[in-house]
């Protein structure tokens, strides 16, 4: 039996869109973005997952998927340590070796928090345990490059080579080991 799994971007935020590691609500644009698009996408018998982040479950209500979406810890964003909270730019500032091997090593974790090879790997099990049938998941931008990265098989360092856009739907269909990819559809409203 085969896995239909479309996974979804959640909308902008502030911290999106300052480049801060941090979970925040969505801001009036992108509650509105999400709104927008709303119409486009129906649960219709899926079985709706989430990461755990205000932002992932603020999209989801957004889009009407939030009475269905169930939380799943596997699917949280990259625990990002000492950084959590702060801009990228303020990092890079004081710690720029520290942020250059986060950039280049998938299995660096500088910040003491979780490395991107242990998202993959966390996020690998969550696809490979997936049962048959179709399942929305509304999910942090690295959970979403983690999916794909796992599920094409792909090396680590491609994490970083993969742009997860706002508000669009990426399918993976298939089963644990051999999975189709097709990738960044926009939600149409």
């Amino acid at each position: 039996m085969t896995v239909r799994l479309t996974l979804i971007a959640p909308a902008l935020n502030s911290a999106l869109r300052e480049a801060r590691f941090a979970d925040a609500p969505l801001d009036p644009a992108g509650r509105a973005e999400a709104e927008a698009v709303a119409g486009g996408l129906r649960a219709g018998g899926a079985r709706v997952r989430i990461s755990p982040s205000e932002r992932c479950r603020e999209t989801a209500r957004a889009l009407g998927l939030g009475a269905a979406a169930e939380p799943r810890a596997a699917l949280a964003g990259c625990a990002m340590g000492r950084w959590a909270g702060r801009r990228l730019d303020a990092v890079a500032a004081e710690e720029g070796p520290a942020v250059a091997a986060w950039l280049s090593d998938p299995s660096a974790a500088p910040h003491g928090g979780e490395s991107l090879r242990a998202v993959r790997e966390r996020v690998g099990v969550w696809l490979d345990g997936l049962e048959p049938g179709r399942v929305l998941a509304v999910v942090e931008p690295d959970v979403l490059r983690a999916a794909v990265v796992h599920a094409l098989t792909l090396d680590d360092t491609a994490l970083w080579r993969l742009d997860a856009r706002p508000l669009t739907a990426t399918h993976l269909s298939g089963r644990a080991g051999r999975w189709n990819l097709h990738l960044g559809e926009p939600l149409a409203g």
